[in-house]
């Protein structure tokens, strides 16, 4: 059985691009644009009544919000999250940790930065100072491990990639910190992590 990937090309439906590529699972994706709002219809309230992408039905059964899906394929297909135990428990906490930290405030910190009208100060001190420290947090963690989750490469790892692809964004943080002037000096652990 196919599984249908509801998707835009964000960080967030990268994820499970990526994870559905690693994984092999068959899907079809239902491509959408965001900025004329096709996510907001009645149809697809449905399948994620907050109305957000990415989001998947397989067999009926429909999964919403990254981190949800991640798992869930995860577990079904055996792969990239360990069955039990620390090594389990580890790789969810960084999951976790991603889709509730990392991810929106690297998010908050790109639209105040790109989008927000002049004069919005306090927002991009407070969020680029939030990714700062995070991005910091990140870095400790790929000094004492070779992947974000543990030993092995996992769905803790595919969470964060997108977000922080070192190559390929119109503004790595790095450059956004260099542009600040926030002497913040980059990833060098989490360059690293990129190419692998």
């Amino acid at each position: 059985m196919m599984i249908d990937l509801h998707y835009c090309a964000t960080p967030n439906g990268q994820k499970i691009a990526i994870m559905l590529e690693e994984t092999g699972l068959a899907y079809r994706v239902i491509p959408y644009d965001i900025f004329d709002g096709d996510q907001l219809t009645a149809a697809f309230g449905r399948i994620n009544p907050n109305h957000k992408l990415p989001a998947i039905v397989d067999g009926g059964v429909a999964v919403f919000e990254s981190g949800a899906i991640l798992q869930y394929l995860a577990e079904k297909a055996g792969q990239f999250l360990p069955v039990s135990g620390s090594a389990r428990a580890s790789v969810l906490s960084w999951l976790t940790w991603q889709v509730a930290g990392l991810g929106p405030m690297g998010g908050q910190a790109s639209h105040f930065l790109r989008y927000a009208p002049a004069g919005q100060d306090y927002a991009v001190e407070r969020y680029t100072r939030e990714l700062a420290r995070l991005l910091a947090v990140l870095e400790r963690r790929l000094a004492e491990s070779l992947y974000v989750g543990g030993a092995e490469y996992s769905i803790a790892d595919m969470a964060i990639f997108p977000g922080r692809r070192c190559r390929g964004r119109s503004e790595s943080a790095a450059g956004i910190f260099r542009r600040r002037g926030t002497g913040w000096s980059g990833c060098g652990r989490g360059r690293r992590w990129c190419g692998r």
